[in-house]
This record gives C-alpha cells, structure tokens and sequence, in this order.
C-alpha cells in the first residue's frame, strides 16, 4: 500500500526544533518532503512575497538514514507552501501538516500566525492541512508529550478527511506530562490589549518595541482556550471564508442603493 505523501512545513525556520519533532513523528505515517523557511517568519500572517525575488534551495539538515528530503525557502511560510506545490513536489500531497510552533496559536493568534497560513495556504488548494502549536515560546521547549496526540490526530484526518474550506488549528498544552486528552472546541473570545515600549536609540531616533497582555474575554468551557488550560489538547476547525453570513440581513437593511 502507498505510504501518503506529507508536506511539512512551519514559521520558526528549518532548523527549528519543533520542525524536527514533527519530521519524525511525521516519517511514522508516510513519506515526508520538507519545505520550511530558512529562518524564522513568526507572526507574517498570510504574506507571500510579490516583490522581491524568491529563492529556494535543497539542504541537508539530519544526516541519518531515512532523512526526508528538505528545501529551505527564502520566503513566508505561505510562499514554502506555494513553492512547494508548484515547483517541488510531483504530485499533489495527501495532507500538510505546520509546526510545531514554539508558542501558542489559540484563540485570537490564528489571525497573526504563519503557522496556520501556511495550513490555510494548502486548504485553500484543497489539500487536507493541520497546523500544530505547542503553548511554550522557549526555543529549549519540552516536545516529548506532542508525538502521541499528532499522530493520533494526523492519522485520523487522513482515515477521514477534513471538512471541505477547512483546516485543523491544534494547540498543545505546556506540561511534562501526556495531555488529558483532545478535545474540539471553538476558538476562545480573546484579544491582546497592546501597548508600544518607546525608546530612543544612540543616534536619537525613536523606536518602538511592541508589547502587551493577553486578555481573555470568554468563561465558556468549550473554547481551546479552556481545554488548554485543563490540560488537554484543542483543535479549532477553521475556516477561511472569511464571510459574516449572520451578517448579511442586517447589512441588506441599509439604505445602499437610494439616491
């Protein structure tokens, strides 16, 4: 039976660690082409590169036999995924799995992720894709409890499928030991109350550093937020239709077309 084709990629750069746990729980279930970033592109969103040029290149990371074959790309993780369709692989892949991101990506930080862009850039081409988070922004952080509930959850989603217009935000929790469980939830109500750290650099210019709280704004306990506090697992089916559909009647009572 063929082994499914897994493209794998992430925001934190090719060399980053959470991107090699992945590879290896990733080898587990089928064959893996790497495609990443040549060096961290946290927080881009879903930008891709109009103008500047664009480079790729095959690289050697892991050395071990049975190493996957690997590109780091100059570009945003949505540009990796892009490239990767059109350029590198020869056919199309059976998923795409993002991350591990060293951070999390729940509730409100979907909207800043490259994480989840570059999942959404492969949902959007139609392609099973999951985006993979862990709630610890150390670059020393602990992944020995994620491989169990990715594979679990990876291997489920290629059994069954993912809902068409839709990609899987999982966020794992910050713990030494295996997460209670996984749970589907929705995304949390939440936002960053922001603020800008002015200072003045040695020539006298002034410049910023940006900063800020998390504050959350929902109690249900159904959100990823909630489950991540209790220990378990969350996965967030996300759209990328971006539509207000609750919104549309109102919207239609406006006097739009009166002269």
């Amino acid at each position: 039976m063929k082994k499914p084709l897994i493209l794998v990629t992430n925001d934190d750069g090719i060399t980053a660690p959470g991107l090699r746990v992945l590879i290896r729980v990733m080898k587990e279930i089928g064959e893996v082409i790497v495609v990443a970033p040549d060096s961290p592109q946290s927080g881009m969103g879903h930008a891709i590169t109009i103008d500047n040029t664009l480079y790729s290149k095959q690289v050697v990371i892991d050395k071990e036999e049975g190493a996957p074959r690997e590109y780091s790309c100059s570009g945003t993780p949505a540009d990796c995924v892009k490239l990767a369709l059109q350029e590198i692989l020869d056919r199309k892949p059976d998923i795409c799995v993002s991350g591990i991101n060293h951070g999390s990506n729940s509730s409100i930080n979907v909207i800043y992720s490259g994480t989840m862009s570059a999942a959404i850039e492969a949902g959007i081409e139609g392609i099973p894709a999951i985006g993979f988070s862990l709630c610890d922004y150390s670059w020393e952080a602990n992944f020995n409890h994620t491989a169990h509930s990715i594979k679990k959850i990876v291997s489920e989603a290629l059994a069954h499928g993912i809902p068409k217009g839709t990609v899987l935000n999982v966020n794992i929790p910050k713990t030494d030991t295996e997460p209670k469980g996984i749970k589907i939830c929705r995304q949390a109500r939440a936002n960053w109350k922001e603020k800008f750290d002015k200072r003045i650099s040695p020539t006298g210019k002034d410049y910023y550093w940006l900063t800020g709280e998390f504050e959350l704004l929902d109690k249900g306990e159904d959100t990823d937020e909630w489950a991540l506090a209790q220990g378990y697992v969350s996965v967030v089916p996300t759209q990328f239709d971006l539509t207000a559909h609750h919104a549309i009647p109102q919207v239609n009572n406006w006097s739009l077309n009166e002269k």
